[in-house]
């Protein structure tokens, strides 16, 4: 048999084994009903149900509003040629596309109120940094000394509290809590106890105490995290929602900022003659003064259309919507819009378990493995560990106290400023891109802050160069491992799995922020810096290969070519990948001229209609 016989067949074998799982994708016809209900619809028949709808709802003296806006909603780039909109219903909806930030106050109120939460949540993971410095000792629990191993321990155990809640009950309470008591409910409680919780954390007397406080700030902290996203998302006009989720990255870096500050701020409050550590408990404190804030404006702001939809408020989710839409057609155009996109969902979920379809559906499961490698690389590539032990890291580098908590403010403020290019980069340069990009600087600039703790202690070379790498650590990890897993868990579940992914995503992110937070202290003592920081440089390679071999590109693709990527075997998308790197090396960094590689995917440029998801979560 000849070469080109046997290299026939195993092409052949090879399509076969693509073809064979490829063709099995069940998610497309539910995915593309949910991209858009009312595709197909003939214009009387469509304007005859949405004036049946606005009758029945208490919204009959709406009904030429809701015929017009149905008609909007089955295609939002074809209002032009609609003959039933007048010159300035249309001028309405061009300008909606050619000024999409000029939106009503409200909306932008409420844009402030979720950053104000993304803040909060910032802060509530930092303070404890500049804390770390001071409590251990007064609470029993010194970092030196014979009982060091045992203490490190559970100075970890303190720090991750709340992040073990939030990995096995905070994040599953979302679900429920927005089911009884609605989104500005679930916010309104979880900003409650963090408030409660920063002040309790502030009148604890001994470790365990502390640890108890800082568990209850974990049902906070998660469901505020699933909420808010989602609030902003569901409340917000499709041309900037998916902006607005990504701010909530953007925001909570910020608080990480705001919280380092807040460590400076009390750093040189005294002691009174009855209240020991008055400087670290006001650290503690200062996170839930923002949290008091957002409940007291919270309600100030409209309840979710689409769950006031679910409870069957429809005049209320109109009121709502007119709220957040320039015109009365834009209200009504959402307002139906969101209807038959419920009603589509309880059809396709009906019946279904839809935790066990991320595991047993070959393209969900897949899409399954990928949310969670970016979940679990986001804590293992070692930004939380200098989030939250920063201070401690650059005084083990000789810094004192207070020069510690300025470079710990450094980092903060490098971290928030460089995840504004992410907003354009994660776009242009694609979400796998930048990932292969930054986790190979990562893991260099990390074993240059633990190689530099080989410099002597004398002069500042050793100061100088452990703040290099902290901070060039930083400006790797903003535009890449901090935007990219949000942004690509929300878009790589199937629509009729999507909140159940994101559940399952979230989870698995404050589960591993956990064990990184509660297994530093003591890898810190056992490995000293340079072991740990060489530790978490070796995950930053394996968090390459992960991606390398197991992450599609989810950039800009129709909900039709998701299913496809997702739908490419593992082994095959791993065997390609293998074959593209030394290629784009030769390409892209050598500069040569190298042949083409046939592309991994059959239906590139062979699919005809494309169909989008709604951006963001709670896409409705």
């Amino acid at each position: 048999m000849s070469v080109d016989e046997k290299g026939s067949i195993k092409q052949s074998e090879s399509a076969s084994d693509y073809d064979k799982e490829v063709k099995h994708i069940d998610n497309t016809v539910a995915d593309v009903k949910l991209a858009n209900p009312l595709t197909g619809i003939p214009h009387d028949q469509l304007m005859e149900d949405a004036a049946t709808f606005a009758k029945t709802h208490g919204l009959g003296h709406l009904e030429e509003e809701f015929r017009k806006g149905a008609l909007v909603a089955q295609d939002p780039t074809a209002f032009e040629s609609l003959t039933q909109l007048d010159e300035e219903d249309k001028e309405v909806l061009r300008r909606e596309l050619t000024h999409r930030w000029s939106q009503p106050l409200q909306l932008y109120w409420l844009v402030i109120l979720c950053s104000l939460s993304a803040a909060v949540q910032g802060m509530d993971e930092s303070v404890i940094n500049g804390a770390n410095l001071f409590f251990p000792q007064q609470l029993g629990i010194p970092q030196d000394g014979p009982n060091a191993s045992n203490n490190q321990w559970l100075l970890g155990l303190v720090n991750g509290a709340p992040y073990l809640c939030c990995g096995i009950i905070g994040c599953w309470l979302s679900a429920p809590m927005n089911k009884y008591f609605g989104r500005r409910g679930t916010i309104f409680i979880s900003a409650f106890l963090s408030f409660i919780t920063c002040i309790w954390q502030g009148l604890t007397n001994s470790w365990w105490h502390l640890f108890i406080a800082r568990f209850v700030l974990g049902f906070g902290i998660g469901p505020k995290s699933s909420t808010v996203p989602v609030y902003a998302a569901e409340c917000a006009p499709p041309a900037i929602r998916g902006a607005l989720v990504m701010m909530w990255q953007m925001w909570t870096a910020f608080g990480i900022m705001v919280g380092t500050v807040m460590s400076l701020a009390f750093f040189h409050v005294p002691d009174t003659h009855n209240i020991h550590g008055l400087n670290w408990r006001l650290m503690l404190g200062s996170a839930g003064v923002p949290a008091l804030f957002i409940m007291s404006q919270v309600y100030f702001c409209p309840e979710s259309p689409r769950w006031l939809i679910n409870k069957g408020r429809y005049d209320k989710a109109y009121d709502s919507l007119r709220r957040l839409r320039q015109s009365s057609l834009q209200a009504a155009r959402d307002l139906y819009y969101i209807h038959v996109l419920l009603e589509a969902e309880q059809e396709i979920q009906s019946g279904r378990n839809l935790f066990l379809e991320l595991f047993t559906v070959p393209r969900n499961r897949r899409a399954t493995l990928a949310s969670t490698i970016v979940m679990f690389m986001q804590q293992f590539c070692g930004i939380n560990v200098i989030a939250y032990y920063s201070s401690n890291i650059f005084s083990q580098a000789n810094f004192t106290d207070i020069q510690a908590l300025i470079a710990s403010w450094g980092f903060g403020m490098i971290n928030w400023v460089f995840a504004f290019p992410a907003v354009w980069t994660i776009d242009t340069f694609g979400r796998r891109n930048l990932l292969l990009t930054t986790f190979p600087l990562m893991s260099v600039f990390l074993l240059l802050t633990g190689f530099a703790f080989y410099i002597p202690e004398e002069g500042k070379a050793r100061i100088a160069v452990v703040a290099l790498g902290i901070y060039l650590f930083a400006m790797a990890y903003s535009p890449g491992e901090g935007p990219v897993p949000f942004t690509y868990s929300a878009e790589a579940f199937p629509l009729y799995v999507r909140d159940v992914g994101m559940s399952w995503a979230t989870s698995v992110l404050w589960f591993f922020n956990f064990i990184v937070a509660i297994t530093f202290p003591r890898l810190l003592g056992a490995f000293q810096p340079q072991g740990a920081f060489g530790w978490y440089a070796g995950w930053n390679i394996i968090g390459f290969v992960l991606v390398l071999l197991f992450l599609p590109e989810t950039k800009a693709l129709s909900l039709e070519e998701l299913d496809q990527v997702f739908s490419v075997p593992t082994h095959i998308h791993a065997a390609y990948q293998l074959k593209a790197l030394p290629h784009n090396i030769k390409k892209y960094i050598f500069r040569m001229d190298v042949e083409p590689l046939p592309p991994l995917y059959k239906h590139e440029g062979a699919i005809g209609e494309k169909h989008y998801a709604p951006g963001g979560s709670g896409h409705a």
